[in-house]
């Protein structure tokens, strides 16, 4: 594991393969870490791949660097902290590969700086980002229905409930957002000391209350948002992996999912596959990494 000072992160990072090889930064969701990738970065790495997967601000040991900063969520933070550890590692191009807030991350810096960009991989909904002048239309109410954890953390009653119960709340997502992924208890505990960071419950309700416009986002990122607000077209090659049973992400056809796309973009829909993308179908997204670098 490696530490790096990356804008106000001291981000904490895996990074496999050789040096040399063309860059990969795998980008886990909420309620995920980076032993989301254990399987796949083993095989990009098997492949010649060098691979950087980072925990995102409030998981694992990353940590802010200054008492003072915002604990935002918001999708301008993340991809300016991705952006951030780009050039922090002096990497001038990669593959982006996500899901959730890590494939959100992804799809920002792919809209607004494609130049540092080889290709994305992205979770549903595909175009993962934001609008948030829309985001209180109401939607179907199955829809609604599947954003109940999001409601429930945008009051103290949610905040207070995730901070005491952040173990259990977060395995009954996973739980509900994977129903066909039969997931063991040494899993679950790899990954559940990401939860323990002492600014995770401030960054994910930061998160949902931001999306919909309840709070104030961090002053610094007010540029990006407003570029992000433009609903900027994405014009990397791109490949969308959507579980066929993902328990929150609401269904949609392909011309939906790919749109908000300008350049080459392709669908492909996984039998039995839940939220968490990769850990769930570790050679599926492996491939479709791997077809983005023509390996």
């Amino acid at each position: 594991m490696k530490q790096i000072l990356a804008g106000v992160l001291q981000t904490t990072y895996l990074e496999t393969g050789p040096a040399a090889g063309p860059v990969v930064v795998l980008l886990h969701g909420f309620p995920y870490d980076i032993h989301a990738f254990d399987e796949v970065s083993r095989r990009l790495a098997d492949e010649g791949c060098r691979c950087i997967v980072p925990y995102l601000r409030g998981y694992g040991p990353t940590r802010f660097i200054d008492p003072t900063t915002l604990r935002s969520g918001q999708q301008a933070a993340l991809g300016a902290d991705l952006l951030a550890l780009l050039d922090a590692l002096n990497i001038q191009r990669a593959v982006l590969a996500g899901y959730d807030w890590g494939g959100r991350a992804a799809c920002v810096v792919a809209a607004l700086w494609p130049e540092r960009v080889i290709g994305l991989v992205s979770g549903d909904p595909g175009y993962n980002i934001q609008h948030i002048a829309s985001a209180n239309a109401p939607s179907a109410p199955e829809a609604e229905r599947r954003l109940w954890y999001q409601y429930y953390l945008h009051g103290e009653r949610g905040y207070a409930g995730l901070s005491a119960t952040r173990n259990d709340f977060c395995r009954l997502l996973w739980e509900l957002w994977s129903p066909s992924w039969t997931f063991s208890d040494a899993t679950y505990a790899a990954t559940a000391p990401s939860f323990i960071n002492p600014d995770f419950v401030d960054v994910v309700t930061h998160s949902y209350r931001h999306r919909f416009g309840l709070v104030e986002g961090d002053p610094r990122y007010a540029a990006i948002e407003q570029k992000l607000a433009q609903s900027p077209p994405i014009s990397v090659p791109t490949v969308i992996l959507s579980g066929a049973d993902d328990g929150v992400s609401s269904k949609r056809d392909d011309a939906a999912a790919i749109s908000g796309f300008s350049g080459p973009v392709r669908r492909q829909v996984l039998a039995g596959v839940g939220h968490n993308i990769s850990q769930e179908a570790p050679v599926e997204f492996t491939r479709a990494v791997l077809d983005l670098l023509d390996k």
